[in-house]
C-alpha cells in the first residue's frame, strides 16, 4: 500500500538510524530505517527509499512511548498504529528515546498553540473586553511556555552533564596517583564548572516561572470566576427559554389539532387540555427512529397524531398496542380464563433443577500449533482438544433455540396473522441471544446420538434432537408444546476456518406450525463468524438477513442483521425488519438487537423517501406508532462468565436425569469428564469414542457392499437409519428432510431401550 511521503528534513531537527520493527508472527522484527523530523516519525526498508515511498509515519505529538526492556520499545498513537521496534544495544535505545521525547514535546506545542492561534481566529464578534482578555491570557501562556521549554532544555544539559561528571569521578577513583592524576582533576573541574552554571541557569528560569506564575494567579483566579458567573445565568437563561419554548408548543398543537366544533367543555380558558385529555401526552406516545447508514432500507417516523384518536376508549387502546381492528390485547387475552391453562389443572410440584456446575479450569493450550494446518478445512473433519469445548453437544444447543419458548406461546393465542409474525420474528432473533459471549465448540455429536428436553411441567412443551448424520454433521429437532405449536429443523452446519476468523453457515429450514390456526412459518438461519481466532480476544457476530414466510396466508417478515464494523456509528449487533401481508403492504416494523431486545412498531402509512440507501434506492419512511417490546434477553445468572457464560436454560441441559435414552447426550462420558475439570481423561475419552465410531462407520460400509449389486453402476450410499427420525420430500420446501417418526416417548413411558444402539 502507498503511503505519504515524509516530510524534508529540516536542518538541526532531524534524527535517523537503523531499528528493527516487529512485522508478524512469520516475518518477525525485520530491519527498517526510520527518520525523526519536525515531529513526524517515518520508516523505510531501505536509505534509497528516502525519495520516493514512505512505508509509515505516526505523530509523536498524539503518541505514547513505552520502555519494554534492554532494547525494545513500543510507540502506539491510540490504537490505530503501535509499533513494535528494537534497537541494536541499550545505548541506541536510550538515544532514540531521548530523541522521541524531545521531539514529541515540542511537537505537542506546536500543535497546542497552532489550536491557540484557531481559537482566536474563530471569535472575531466577541466582545473588546473579553478579547483583550484572551489576548492577555495567551501572551502569558506563551512566555510560561517558553519559560517550560528553557526548564526541558535545562533539565536534558543536567543529566548529559551529570553523566559524564559521574563518569569522570569514578576513572579518578580508579587511577593511582601519578601523572594522570592532574590531567584527571582538571576534567572533573571542567565539568563540575558545567554542570554548576547548567544549575544556575535551571534555578534562574524555575524563579521566573513562579514570578510570573505569582503575578498572574490572582488574575486568572477572577477571570474564570467571571467566566462560571456567566456559563451559569446562561444555564438558567437556557431553561427559561426551553420551558417557554414547550408550553407554546403545547398551545400551538392544542390550537390546531383540535377543531372548534370538537371543543371540550373541559378546556380551560387558555386552551389547554387537562389531565389525559392534553394532546402532547399523545404525542409522546410516537417515537422517532433515526435512519441506519448502509443497513435499513426504510426509515421510520412518528405516524400523524390523528391515528391516536378514536371514538372509544377500548379502540384507542387497541391502535397504540398496534392490534388489527377488531382485536383484543394480547395482556387482555393473557389475562382471559383458559380451560387448557396450568391454573385450571392440578398442581404438581417441579422439579427444581440445579443453577450451577463446576467453574471452568484454566488450561493453557497453544491454538496456533492446532489450527495452523486446518485453514480452509471443514471444521467437523478437524481433530479438536476438549480445551476448546464447552460442556454441551450440538443437539443441546440446538435445544437452547427453545430458550424463549413463551413468545411462541403468545403467538399461539393472536387472532391477527400479522401480529402472530411479529412474535415468530422475534423468536427467531432470541434464539442467537445466547451466543453472544460463547466463544466456546460444542462437543460434535455421535452419530445417533440423541438429546431430549422435557418441560411439560414447567413450560408445557418437550423436545427430541437426534444426530440423523456424520458427514455431512446434520441434527434433526422435533418440538411441541401443550400451548398450540409445534416446531420441526434438520440443521447441517457448513464451516470453514479462514485463518482470522471462523465462519459457520447452518443449512436447512426451521418449521413453525400453529394448531389453532394452522399458520406455518418456515425461515432459515444466518452465518456465524468467530473473529480473532489467532490474536486477541475472541468475539462471535450474526450476519445475514432471513425471510419468515406464512404459507398459509402470505404474509412476510424480511429480518436484517447488520454485520459488525469499526466505522459504522450504528448500534452493535442490530436487526431490523419489516412485516408485510401477501400483497406486500407493511404493517409493522421491527428493530432491536440480537443479544437483547426487539420491538415492534405499528405502520400507519408508508411513502418514498428522499434519501437514497447505498445502492442508490429510495428509502421508505413508515409512519409508526410507538413501538412495543415482544423480547428482551433474561439476564445471565450470577457467575456465569466462570461457567463458559450459560444461561439458565443452559446450566440444566446436561444435568444427570433418570429414564433418558442411553444414546442422551446426557450420559456421554467425555462431556460429563470436561464438566467435572478432568480434561485430560476427557480428551482420552473422547479420542476413544471417535475411534469407535470409526470402527462402527468402516464395519456398516462392508456390510452395504456385500449387500450391493456389482451390476448396479454408481456404488452405493450409506444405509444408516435414524432411530427416531425418517427422510420424507418436505412438502413446504420440496427438500429432503428428516422428520419425527414418533415412538421416543412411548418407549422412555415403557423403559424399552432395547433398540438403541451402543454409541458410547
Amino acid at each position: 500500500m502507498s503511503e505519504p511521503k515524509a516530510p524534508t528534513p529540516a536542518p538541526g531537527d532531524t534524527y535517523k538510524g537503523w531499528l528493527f520493527k516487529w512485522t508478524n508472527y512469520i516475518k518477525g522484527y525485520q530491519r527498517r530505517w526510520f527518520v525523526l523530523s519536525n515531529g513526524l516519525l517515518s520508516y523505510y526498508r531501505t536509505q534509497s527509499e528516502m525519495g520516493h515511498t514512505c512505508r509509515g509515519t505516526i505523530n509523536l505529538a498524539t503518541a505514547n512511548i513505552a520502555v519494554e526492556d534492554s532494547c525494545n520499545f513500543v510507540i502506539s498513537n491510540g490504537g490505530t498504529q503501535t509499533y513494535h521496534l528494537k534497537a541494536s544495544s541499550e545505548v541506541e535505545r536510550q538515544r532514540w528515546i531521548t530523541a522521541l521525547e524531545l521531539a514529541k514535546a515540542k511537537a505537542f506545542r506546536m500543535q497546542a498553540e497552532s489550536d491557540d492561534s484557531g481559537d482566536d481566529s474563530t471569535s472575531p464578534s466577541a466582545s473588546q473586553g473579553a478579547g483583550s482578555r484572551n489576548s492577555e491570557v495567551q501572551s502569558t501562556l506563551r512566555t510560561l511556555g517558553s519559560k517550560v521549554e528553557d526548564l526541558s532544555t535545562c533539565n536534558d544539559l543536567i543529566a548529559k552533564h551529570g553523566s559524564a561528571l559521574q563518569r569522570s569521578l569514578s576513572e579518578l577513583e580508579g587511577i593511582r596517583l601519578g601523572g594522570e592524576t592532574s590531567e584527571k582533576i582538571r576534567q572533573v573541574t571542567e565539568r563540575a564548572t558545567l554542570f554548576r552554571i547548567t544549575s544556575n541557569a535551571m534555578i534562574n528560569a524555575c524563579r521566573d516561572f513562579l514570578a510570573l506564575a505569582q503575578a498572574h494567579s490572582k488574575r486568572w483566579q477572577k477571570a474564570l470566576q467571571a467566566e462560571r458567573e456567566q456559563r451559569v445565568r446562561l444555564e438558567e437563561t437556557l431553561e427559561q427559554l426551553a420551558k417557554q419554548h414547550n408550553h407554546l408548543e403545547r398551545a400551538f398543537r392544542g390550537a390546531t389539532v383540535l377543531p372548534a366544533s370538537q371543543s371540550n367543555p373541559a378546556i380551560d380558558s387558555k386552551g389547554s387540555v387537562p389531565g389525559k385529555g392534553d394532546v402532547s401526552d399523545e404525542d409522546e406516545e410516537n417515537e422517532f427512529f433515526d435512519a441506519c447508514e448502509d443497513v435499513q432500507e426504510f426509515i421510520t417516523v412518528p405516524a400523524d397524531p390523528k391515528y391516536h384518536r378514536s371514538g372509544s376508549n377500548v379502540s384507542g387502546i387497541s391502535s397504540e398496542l398496534g392490534m388489527d381492528d377488531g382485536t383484543t390485547s394480547l395482556d387482555e387475552q393473557s389475562l382471559a380464563s383458559n380451560p387448557e391453562s396450568p391454573q385450571s389443572q392440578e398442581v404438581v410440584p417441579v422439579r427444581k433443577r440445579r443453577t450451577r456446575i463446576p467453574d471452568k479450569p484454566n488450561y493453557s493450550l497453544n491454538l496456533w500449533s492446532i489450527m495452523k494446518n486446518c485453514i480452509g478445512k471443514e471444521l467437523s473433519k478437524i481433530p479438536m482438544p476438549v480445551n476448546f469445548n464447552e460442556p454441551l453437544s450440538m443437539l443441546q444447543r440446538l435445544s437452547e433455540d427453545l430458550e424463549y419458548y413463551e413468545l411462541l406461546d403468545r403467538g399461539a393465542k393472536c387472532q391477527s396473522s400479522l401480529e402472530q409474525m411479529c412474535y415468530v420474528a422475534a423468536f427467531t432473533v432470541s434464539s442467537y441471544s445466547t451466543t453472544v459471549h460463547r466463544t466456546g465448540k460444542p462437543f460434535n455429536p455421535l452419530l445417533g446420538e440423541t438429546f431430549e428436553l422435557d418441560r411439560v411441567q414447567e413450560s408445557g412443551y418437550r423436545s427430541l434432537c437426534e444426530q440423523v448424520s456424520h458427514h455431512p454433521p446434520a441434527a434433526a429437532h422435533h418440538a411441541i408444546s401443550e400451548r398450540g405449536w409445534t416446531l420441526r429443523q434438520e440443521i447441517a452446519l457448513a464451516s470453514k476456518f479462514r485463518g482470522k476468523y471462523l465462519s459457520i453457515m447452518p443449512l436447512g429450514s426451521i418449521h413453525c406450525v400453529f394448531e389453532k390456526s394452522n399458520n406455518h412459518y418456515t425461515w432459515k438461519k444466518v452465518t456465524t463468524t468467530v473473529h480473532n481466532i489467532i490474536v486477541g480476544k475472541l468475539w462471535i457476530d450474526q450476519s445475514g438477513e432471513i425471510d419468515v414466510v406464512n404459507h398459509k396466508t402470505g404474509d412476510r417478515c424480511h429480518l436484517k442483521f447488520a454485520p459488525y464494523s469499526y466505522f459504522s456509528r450504528d448500534v452493535a449487533r442490530k436487526v431490523t425488519g419489516v412485516v408485510t401481508d401477501k400483497d406486500g403492504k407493511a404493517h409493522y416494523v421491527l428493530s432491536g438487537t440480537w443479544d437483547e431486545k426487539m420491538e415492534c412498531s405499528r405502520v400507519m402509512e408508508s411513502s418514498r423517501g428522499g434519501e437514497n440507501g447505498a445502492d442508490g434506492r429510495q428509502k421508505t419512511v413508515y409512519q409508526t406508532l410507538k413501538a412495543k417490546e415482544l423480547w428482551r434477553k433474561t439476564p445471565l445468572p450470577e457467575g456465569a462468565e466462570d461457567m463458559y457464560y450459560f444461561s439458565t436454560l443452559a446450566l440444566t441441559l446436561n444435568e444427570p436425569e433418570e429414564g433418558v435414552a442411553p444414546t442422551d447426550s446426557r450420559r456421554r462420558p467425555d462431556q460429563r469428564l470436561m464438566e467435572q475439570g478432568r480434561w485430560e481423561e476427557a480428551n482420552a475419552e473422547k479420542q476413544r469414542l471417535e475411534e469407535k465410531q470409526r470402527t462402527v462407520r468402516r464395519e456398516r460400509d462392508r456390510e452395504a457392499n456385500r449387500s450391493t449389486n456389482p451390476a448396479e453402476e454408481g456404488g452405493h450410499q450409506d444405509n444408516y437409519k435414524p432411530m427416531w427420525f425418517e427422510r420424507q420430500i418436505d412438502p413446504m420446501t420440496g427438500d429432503p428432510t428428516h422428520i419425527y417418526r414418533g415412538g421416543y416417548w412411548e418407549a422412555k413411558e415403557q423403559g424399552n431401550w432395547d433398540s438403541c444402539p451402543d454409541i458410547f
